[in-house]
């Protein structure tokens, strides 16, 4: 099988851009996922600033692993609707222009009812966005957790596009009641992109909290052992949203995901 990609989320280090790129190299690492946002934003990246960007990753031997677009409000959301589709298809564009193919946006609650007004403004999104990314050559990632995966695929093929993909974080699946090795296999063909974030149990009275991969109760053997069966080709990227010193955190989550099913150092 071949080795997973493995790769950091630039904003979990607190480093400006160039330096991070210098961690995840230092790290093993060979790819980032970074924000299309501030000089990274569609509207900012001139096409003379998407050639330097390009030549900066190759400059640290990386790769765009993808974009993530932080959204201040979901798809399914009614106020800004349209602006909102319109920044996650400037950047399914410069995702594309930049190598990555690949844009990251959270997915809301699968509806349960298709006539409520979430699940018809949620669909108005995907319907606009998915064929969007047919026609440039990127795919919408949706990050997932909330639901079981096999719920969300039953509702993605429910679309005519092949612009609907998937991003897997086995912590969002753990810290919404679900088994994240159980909701992996049944992403066979949709995955296209990967978070490495651990959790684990806090107290009975906290429940779970995130911590530092390898320190949690996501079983990395396993899981990294089954991307590679369904022959998952995106990156794996190390990513800490809390924590008193992420940068160390996710340049140590590198080093125990090269354990497993990285790269031979």
């Amino acid at each position: 099988m071949k080795p997973l990609k493995l790769g950091i989320v630039v904003e979990a280090t607190g480093l400006p851009l160039r330096q991070a790129l210098a961690v995840a190299a230092r790290a093993g690492a060979t790819g980032v996922q970074v924000d299309a946002a501030g000089d990274l934003h569609p509207d900012a990246l001139t096409a003379t600033g998407r050639r330097e960007f390009r030549n900066l990753l190759r400059s640290y031997n990386q790769e765009l692993a993808a974009l993530n677009v932080p959204l201040r409000r979901g798809l399914d959301v009614a106020e800004n609707q349209q602006p909102r589709i319109d920044q996650v298809k400037k950047a399914l564009q410069l995702a594309f222009d930049l190598g990555a193919r690949k844009v990251v946006v959270p997915c809301p609650r699968v509806p349960e009812d298709a006539t409520a007004a979430r699940a018809q403004l949620l669909r108005e999104s995907l319907t606009a966005l998915g064929p969007f990314g047919d026609r440039v050559g990127s795919a919408l990632a949706l990050e997932l957790g909330f639901d079981r995966a096999a719920k969300v695929v039953e509702y993605l093929s429910g679309f005519d596009t092949g612009g609907l993909k998937v991003t897997y974080d086995p912590a969002n699946f753990l810290l919404h009641g679900h088994d994240p090795l159980a909701n992996l296999m049944p992403l066979q063909g949709w995955v296209v992109h990967a978070h490495a974030r651990d959790a684990r149990s806090a107290g009975l009275s906290r429940g779970l909290q995130e911590v530092p991969v390898g320190a949690g109760d996501i079983d990395w053997l396993a899981l990294t052992a089954t991307l590679q069966v369904i022959e998952f080709d995106g990156f794996l990227c190390v990513d800490r949203e809390q924590g008193e010193d992420k940068l160390a955190d996710v340049t140590n989550g590198v080093a125990v995901l090269r354990r497993f099913g990285g790269p031979a150092a």
